[in-house]
């Protein structure tokens, strides 16, 4: 693993090449540990990394239901000084898998990640304290706890324009990602005191037997995949979904669900011909992805998405939620996506693709944005290619406006 840093004004990365992890096999034996050298075919095994507000750099990743992997700087701002620490907290850290960080509204650094396998695991917090550079439990239970028969595939807690926290997720009964039910949400004024879109407290853990949590009652193999769904507020800061599942024909639709007399009603909002069939392990090559659902200054609502058959687009919704048309023009809302399309691959290895991923949104420049991009192949179930592979891609950084 390799870490780069610069500054905008700077032409070049300063860049520090890693050492090898070590990972523990029994967390009471330290002794038995071990190095991690590569992150194999598991796209599982991401990295993620965060800078709290003393500017010291936190990095995380490579780890499928695997001890926790967790480096820190010594030094305020300087990648040079990253050093491994394991445990963190001392419990429910030998099987990790999506580690993620952020930031409070009073800019904390929280740590979450799933303790637990893929059908069987519950969602951990962790606070930092910068004083005194440790890690605590943030709550004392799991967020989302699956009871030994599930686990849940959650949003990452998403402050408002309500000024609240909001969170939302499917339930998975297996590996098989054919076995997500039940899009389920909630929401927080502070990460420590929840409740459901009823207004009514909720005692967590966060479990499938609180029914006041279910969105809409996709059953499994309805044709709900992990997190597929975008969260929008209306006029009134209720909470409204689009997600997808199977219509009565077995095609793949997006729908709307919305509060109607303080319950929750779900209405179909496409009639596309085609049937999107995924079941099995490992990550799934994605066939209908939705990019956005914003709130326009005119009372409407845009919903963005892309289709393996119809492409690119975005539907126009009326202040009910209701279809009235497509949007034509590109939307002021930057998006993946969009910016994608007006790439082109350098690189002359069949089957390569662009993949980006932007900034977290706080840019103090107005109306820019920043953008890495790279080419690589499609997921393959995270099974090994057979050779030959293509050669590393180069990593571009754009500086993009948005207006």
């Amino acid at each position: 693993m390799v870490v780069g840093q610069r500054k905008l004004t700077d032409k070049n990365f300063v860049l520090h090449k890693m050492p090898a992890p070590t990972r523990a096999l029994d967390q009471k034996e330290k002794s038995k540990r071990f190095s991690v050298t590569e992150v194999g075919w598991d796209s599982h095994n991401s990295i993620t990394m965060a800078v709290d507000k003393e500017g010291f750099i936190h990095l995380s990743g490579n780890m499928h239901v695997d001890s926790l992997t967790y480096f820190r700087s010594n030094l305020s701002g300087d990648i040079s000084t990253l050093i491994q620490h394991f445990p963190l907290v001392g419990s429910n850290e030998l099987r990790s898998t999506y580690p993620k960080f952020m930031l409070s509204k009073e800019k904390e650094l929280i740590f979450h990640y799933r303790d637990g396998s893929s059908g069987n695991g519950n969602e951990i917090y962790n606070i930092y304290d910068t004083q005194k550079k440790k890690w605590s439990r943030m709550l004392g239970v799991p967020l989302t706890d699956g009871q030994g028969l599930m686990n849940a595939y959650q949003s990452q807690p998403e402050v408002r324009e309500d000024g609240w926290y909001h969170v939302y997720w499917v339930w998975r009964d297996t590996p098989d990602c054919s076995t997500n039910h039940d899009l389920s949400y909630m929401k927080s004024p502070d990460l420590k005191n929840w409740y459901d879109a009823f207004d009514q407290p909720i005692v967590l853990p966060a479990t499938l037997d609180k029914k006041s949590l279910i969105v809409a009652p996709v059953p499994p193999k309805g044709g709900i995949i992990n997190l597929a769904a975008k969260l929008c507020l209306d006029k009134n800061n209720k909470p409204v979904f689009t997600y997808h599942k199977y219509d009565e024909s077995g095609n793949i639709q997006l729908y709307i669900a919305k509060f109607e007399e303080n319950e929750w009603e779900s209405k179909q909002i496409t009639k596309w011909d085609y049937r999107w069939e995924f079941s099995g392990n490992g990550s799934i090559n994605v066939e209908l992805k939705i990019n956005s659902f914003d709130k326009r200054e005119d009372g409407r609502f845009e919903i963005g998405y892309w289709h393996k058959k119809y492409g690119i687009g975005t539907l126009l919704l009326d202040e009910t939620f209701t279809p009235i048309g497509k949007v034509l023009k590109t939307p002021k809302l930057f998006t993946n996506s969009r910016f994608e399309k007006q790439l082109k691959i350098e690189g002359s290895f069949p089957g390569l693709g662009i993949k980006t991923v932007q900034d977290i949104g706080e840019v103090k420049e107005k109306n820019i944005r920043y953008v890495l991009k790279w080419e690589t192949l499609n997921n393959n179930r995270d099974k090994p290619r057979p050779k030959p592979w293509p050669s590393p891609s180069q990593l571009y950084l754009y500086k993009l406006k948005t207006k």
